[in-house]
């Protein structure tokens, strides 16, 4: 993995604290926030910024799990508008499509630094074309947790929304109008900013279960409503009916059954784009034709990962994030399906992180390179569309990493000689399924003599770049302009690439 020297970045740019790799015997966290003693009821957003004297230059922090329904951002940002506030940093888990407002305070200066994990729409169009008077940080799901913990992503106040709260305080996410499900990637935010908010619409006399317990909350804000759950499903959700899709699915169950990975006491994550679901059919399928039963799957969970608990395939369920309705129904009713935080899930310095468990994760790309390097941050063109999420966390973690993708992408091979960004470098991934070759990484030799009898379609990864260049041409290199707009940084906290202006 390559590392930059800190001599190309924008001379503006002044790290939060690491910009560089750091080793597990190297790692100190600042202590968690003192214990709140009482906790005090607002019922407004402008009371909250008055009580707290949010001011220019702050860091706030938020997380997704409301997704592309979330109300709390957005009446945030209006307030920041209205007081006409400067410099504040943004640090929220993930930016959505509904969170448009946001550009208007890019373009104004109100917000000049934003750190995130994920973020797609008009925002992330703002930003890629170098609004923005700061930088963007681009972290992953456990690089923000660790992030948080060691005192490299430093929060004056969590905002956090909060389906249910109780009289005292305490927060969950399972009950209420707008219940999403697991709260995971909130939980460093609450137990390490300097206040912290919980914002709800739904105020009981006693919860079912405290996923944020009181001790970490200072303010808890009461409103009509936080959000729209439907707002959960924003995405691809449901199987694939594309016969290209579907063949790579049922070839990528091929692959993982002659490489022995279909076993009992099996650990996997998928994601929740259509043919990652399909690949998550076909291993059900053969899990049931084997009568074997799995030990976990993690990650987001859908509710195709769902019925496959209920049938009895999994023990258990780990849950960072709810993908779908059904989910939030399972996460609350079923206790083999088990939340979990983020840095659980994937700080490459928690003792019990879960990705490191997985047998095998199946992922997504927009562009992947002969050397295997991965580009799930922005398009073939710059522009930003995604960001690593969980993709570098589980890549790293999982004994094999595959890529699943069709050869040809909007009349564009998906394979390059070198991606437009790095989002999970190279050496993390293990193989790629298309619908017309399987490349496996040469530096796992260990898959490749395992497969030296397959009947299935090995192939050079740079043969299947020769062959999409017959189908497509070999298509131009797009160009972007010199100035930086952003950092990649890998999960231990390295700077793994550049955002630059795109044209």
């Amino acid at each position: 993995m390559s590392r930059f020297n800190p001599e190309l970045l924008p001379a503006s740019f002044v790290p939060f604290a690491s910009s560089s790799a750091f080793t597990k015997k190297e790692r100190t966290l600042i202590p968690e926030k003192e214990k709140s003693e009482n906790v005090v009821y607002l019922h407004s957003i402008p009371s909250l910024f008055d009580e707290l004297k949010i001011t220019d230059g702050m860091t706030l922090s938020f997380h997704h799990h409301l997704r592309n329904g979330d109300y709390v951002f957005n009446m945030v940002m209006e307030e920041i508008k209205r007081r006409n506030l400067k410099n504040i940093h943004l640090a929220p888990s993930a930016i959505f499509p509904n969170n448009q407002g946001l550009s208007e305070l890019i373009e104004n200066s109100n917000v000049t630094n934003i750190t995130t994990n994920y973020l797609n729409g008009p925002v992330a169009e703002t930003i890629g074309q170098g609004k923005m008077q700061g930088l963007l940080i681009m972290d992953t799901h456990g690089g923000r947790a660790r992030a948080i913990e060691s005192g490299d992503l430093k929060i004056d106040v969590a905002i956090l929304s909060t389906p249910a709260v109780d009289h005292l305080g305490n927060g969950n996410g399972i009950e209420g109008p707008s219940a999403c499900g697991s709260l995971g990637y909130a939980i460093s935010d609450l137990k390490y900013a300097k206040k912290v908010v919980l914002v709800t619409d739904y105020v009981i006399d006693s919860l079912k279960r405290v996923d944020f317990p009181n001790e970490y909350v200072d303010y808890v804000v009461k409103l009509d409503k936080i959000g729209d759950p439907k707002g959960i499903v924003s995405g691809t959700t449901k199987i694939t009916k594309d016969p290209i899709g579907l063949k790579i699915a049922r070839n990528t169950v091929k692959l993982l059954d002659e490489l022995g990975f279909i076993k009992e006491g099996l650990s996997m994550q998928t994601g929740a784009g259509g043919t990652s679901l399909a690949v998550a059919q076909y291993v059900k399928e053969k899990m049931q034709e084997k009568q074997i039963k799995g030990s976990f799957a993690s990650g987001g969970i859908t509710g195709y990962i769902v019925d496959m608990l209920k049938e009895g395939l999994f023990e258990k369920l780990y849950d960072v994030q709810c993908f779908d309705l059904q989910a939030v129904k399972s996460i609350k009713t079923n206790p083999s399906h088990i939340p979990m935080s983020a840095s659980v899930y994937a700080n490459p310095f928690d003792p019990k992180v879960i990705v490191d468990k997985l047998d095998f994760v199946i992922l997504g790309a927009t562009e992947i390179d002969t050397n295997f390097n991965v580009n799930v941050t922005t398009d073939s063109k710059g522009l930003i569309i995604g960001g690593s999420g969980g993709h570098s966390d589980t890549a790293f973690g999982a004994k094999v990493t595959i890529i699943t993708s069709s050869l040809i992408k909007s009349r564009l091979p998906i394979i390059k000689d070198k991606v437009t960004i790095i989002t999970t470098p190279g050496e993390d991934v293990d193989i790629l399924v298309t619908e017309r070759g399987i490349a496996i990484n040469p530096k796992r030799t260990d898959l490749l003599q395992k497969l030296t009898n397959s009947k299935l379609k090995i192939v050079p990864i740079e043969k299947l770049l020769e062959t999409s260049h017959k189908i497509t041409g070999e298509p131009n290199r797009i160009e972007l302009k010199n100035k930086v707009i952003g950092l990649v940084r890998y999960r231990d906290g390295a700077i793994i690439d550049l955002l630059y202006q795109y044209k």
